[in-house]
């Protein structure tokens, strides 16, 4: 049913871009000046609404449509590559309210001075996964330290996984309740109110694999390990593809450190200011926006070339 009401959805809006372009053509073909100015604001409004829909014609693989799970893991850098894992989280959350899509934390481990080890985040929107992908592998970040007393510019990197989120429909994955260990115990917080006094965070072990998933930002144990099996499918769907070697390019591709000579993205702060994908090519000078969540001109560069 999910699967139809995008189709119908698309279908739809199509029919209405169909619509509109008959009407200006009608407008443009009465050769009445006074209206010249109006028929080029919607012919400008139009061609870009026709841009956006020729960058989701990339989006063409099998999960591109679906929802998404956003994993980040502080790397080499100490507190300041924690502070930069919580500073890509603040990026990708402002990229998905900016789109309007629904975003929950699944899982969140914060750092002992700053920042954060790592979180989970799922995402859910049109395309969610195919706009994401893009953002799967190392970042790194140079600027001057805020946790350094000398002030000295430091190094730090960060790891972005991305995998589809499935439903119990979407993929062949089935797991066996006796594959499973499931350990509860009680979630971690910032202190007072916001911790947890039952045990309700969730540990998901596949036995078969050895596989490891964590959810504990839910009040709710029964949210929690419903979070944590749909964080896990998705891990086995990756795991499955790799071992067929046929979609492995869609989902979070080989595991690379999070390290020197591993990023697929810069951003420089100092001494002078840059984000490069290193893939792409493509550049912005202006870091606040895009550490403000402007993603979009990284994703399309990145999906223009991947489909090259």
């Amino acid at each position: 049913m999910k699967s139809i009401t995008r189709l119908q959805d698309e279908n739809e809006s199509w029919k209405v871009f169909s619509t509109q372009l008959n009407d200006l053509l009608e407008l443009a073909e009465m050769g009445d000046d006074s209206i010249q100015g109006e028929l080029e604001k919607e012919i400008d409004a139009l061609e870009k609404d026709l841009e956006k829909r020729a960058f989701q014609a990339m989006l063409s693989g099998k999960y591109d449509s679906e929802d998404a799970l956003l994993a980040i893991h502080a790397g080499a850098g100490g507190t300041d590559s924690q502070d930069w894992a919580e500073m890509l989280q603040r990026m990708y959350l402002r990229w998905a309210e900016k789109r309007g899509f629904k975003v929950d934390i699944l899982d969140l481990t914060v750092g002992e001075e700053a920042g954060i080890k790592s979180c989970t985040l799922a995402i859910s929107g049109h395309y969610a996964f195919g706009y994401l992908r893009s953002e799967k592998g190392t970042h790194r970040l140079v600027r001057l330290s805020p946790f350094d007393a000398a002030s000295r510019r430091h190094t730090s990197f960060a790891l972005v996984e991305i995998l589809p989120q499935i439903g119990d429909g979407d993929a062949d994955i089935e797991i066996n309740a006796k594959d499973l260990r499931v350990d509860v115990y009680k979630s971690s917080g910032a202190g007072g109110q916001s911790v947890q006094k039952n045990s309700t965070a969730v540990r998901m072990t596949h036995i078969p694999t050895g596989i490891v998933v964590t959810c504990q930002n839910e009040r709710s144990q029964l949210q929690n390990r419903e979070n944590a099996l749909k964080v896990l499918k998705a891990r086995l769907l990756e795991l499955k593809a790799a071992e067929q070697k046929e979609e492995i390019d869609g989902l979070r591709g080989e595991y690379t450190k999070a390290e020197w000579g591993s990023q697929i993205r810069s951003y420089v702060l100092h001494p002078y200011q840059l984000v490069k994908d290193h893939r792409s090519d493509f550049e912005m000078g202006n870091t606040q926006a895009v550490l403000d969540g402007d993603l979009d001109n990284f994703m399309e560069a990145y999906l223009k070339m991947a489909s090259s």
